[in-house]
This record gives structure tokens, sequence and C-alpha cells, in this order.
């Protein structure tokens, strides 16, 4: 039987006074199952929440979108024989936002926002409709696999 993945992992959150609620729902532990449900090789991540104005300033930059967004991803492997690394910048606000839009939970968003952000470290992306649907079809299952439902319908 093949070995799960290993994660090394680093949470932060410098937004956790403005969204204490978030914090709540977010422990080290969900968030790395979260993470590790959508690993297919080990990695070395950080998830960093943040606020706004931070989220905004990262996707200007980085981007060059003047607004913040859900979920920024930073993959550092230069080549598919790299080793899966990055970091994932989830914007709380946003987030909260998108997640009372599409009546769903909290939790449940940013499962879904975690394991798109995971994908993306790992090299998948959804420029080319064939590529979105590949994407979209692993998030479903995994998110199916974590007990939510396709983040899709």
């Amino acid at each position: 039987m093949p070995r799960a993945p290993k994660l090394k992992l680093t949470v932060q959150f410098p937004a956790a006074r403005a969204f204490p609620s978030h914090k709540a729902v977010l422990p080290r532990a969900t968030v790395a199952s979260w993470i590790k449900a959508a690993l297919f090789a080990d990695a070395e991540l950080t998830v960093r929440f943040v606020d706004a104005d931070e989220g905004r300033t990262l996707n200007r930059t980085y981007r060059g979108k003047d607004y913040a967004t859900n979920v920024l991803t930073f993959a550092y492997a230069e080549s598919e024989d790299d080793p899966v690394a990055g970091d994932l910048i989830l914007c709380c606000p946003v987030v909260e936002k998108e997640a009372a839009e599409q009546g769903k939970p909290l939790a449940a968003h940013y499962a879904h926002l975690l394991v798109h952000g995971t994908l993306h470290a790992q090299g998948y992306d959804h420029e080319e409709e064939d590529e979105a649907e590949e994407m979209e079809s692993i998030e479903t299952e995994v998110l199916t696999s974590l007990g939510y439902p396709d983040p899709y319908l």
C-alpha cells in the first residue's frame, strides 16, 4: 500500500483578531486534513489567513488585480521533479462574503478553497476548459471524501 504524502505545514493567522469566528472553524489539524486530502506528493506549505488590505495588496502586487480575492497560491516548484512547496493566502472577508452569497457553511467554503489552492501548488490549473474540468473533478472528489457536497452545484 502506498504511503500517504507527508505535509510540513505552517499556519499563519494575522487576521485572527478581526475574524475570531474564522479561527474557530480553522484549527490547524482541520486545515492539515483538508490539505492532505488533496495532496499527491510530499509538500511544504504555508497557509496564511489575511484581511482585505493584505489580500488586495498581494493580488495587486503579484497578479496586477486591484482587489482582494478568495485564495492566492504561490507555487515554488520550478519543474515537476521539484518538491511541492508554496504559500496559500486566504482572504477572510472575501471567503465569508462568498460563503454567505452561496449559502454554504464557512468551513465548507474554506475546505474547498484550501483544496483548490493545494491543487494549484501541485501544478493544476484551470485556464483551459479541459484543465478546469479535471481540476473541478478532483476538487469534487476530494470534498466528497471529506463529507462536503460538490462545490460546483
